[in-house]
């Protein structure tokens, strides 16, 4: 289980490996383009905590943190699915994981894939 820092690591959010990777890629492609976003993401049920949005902007601090210390192979298709949420009223949301296909790539190739 991953953790997303966010403000002074004020903010921690536990997200699992695989889909911190890949949440990580969609919100650094926007930050490159110098795209502030709200990212919105729903509690684990029965945690009680609910909805909750952060607004992502260059200026303030962002960290991932990985239990594992490989990289998960990614698929490209999950990634732009995320960034496809960026750009509605509810912002940037975590969308369940389309199958994996030649979508997919290396490990190695994920900054490529996006650049």
């Amino acid at each position: 289980m991953g953790t997303l820092f966010y403000g002074s690591d004020r903010t921690a959010v536990d997200i699992d490996d695989r889909t911190l990777a890949h949440l990580q890629l969609a919100v650094v492609a926007k930050l490159r383009r110098h795209e502030s976003f709200s990212l919105t993401w729903r509690d684990a049920d029965g945690s009680g905590q609910g909805r909750h949005v952060l607004w992502v902007h260059e200026s303030i601090p962002l960290r991932f943190v990985y239990a594992g210390s490989r990289m998960a192979a990614i698929n490209r298709a999950w990634v732009d699915a995320m960034l496809a949420t960026a750009t509605t009223t509810t912002g940037m949301r975590v969308v369940p994981e389309p199958p994996l296909g030649s979508a997919a790539v290396a490990a190695g190739d994920a900054a490529s894939a996006l650049g």
